[in-house]
């Protein structure tokens, strides 16, 4: 799977978005180890607290259907679907991924015109807690 198919994959998702409230559309794919790729979109709701967000709804439905081991995420979003710029997952998500991927798990982050960065979890989030880490 190359950066700019799970890339592609992740501006799909933007499409299965709901978002009535904020009209933020966001995309995710997230690869799994074994090539299987997960997409997730985010899912509002009026009390705000309960939305969930496109990336920990990726995670969520591998992780129901057994999977553990990923390698990267491709993340996109803008307002009404249009990317305007790189999307950085927020606070919550990226301790998601810490719960499941080691320090080299790459997040891409989707730009305008295909276009994308690349971070690792380490570089988004330093100084993580985790089971793994801190447990073992």
């Amino acid at each position: 799977m190359t950066p700019e198919k799970l890339c592609e994959l992740a501006i799909e998702a933007m499409s299965h978005a709901y978002v009535p409230y904020s009209g933020y559309k966001v995309g995710a794919a997230l690869l799994c180890a074994d090539g299987t790729v997960y997409q997730g979109c985010n899912i509002e709701n009026a009390a705000y607290g309960p939305t969930n967000c496109a990336e920990r709804t990726a995670f969520f439905k591998a992780v129901y259907d057994g999977y553990r081991d990923f390698t990267a995420i491709a993340v996109c979003g803008g307002k009404d679907g249009v990317i305007t710029g790189p999307f950085p997952p927020c606070g919550v998500c990226r301790q998601v991924m810490r719960e499941f991927c080691d320090d080299d798990f790459v997040i891409y982050m989707v730009d305008a015109g295909g276009k994308y960065e690349s971070h690792t979890l380490s570089e988004i989030l330093p100084h993580s807690f985790s089971a793994k880490k801190h447990m073992a």
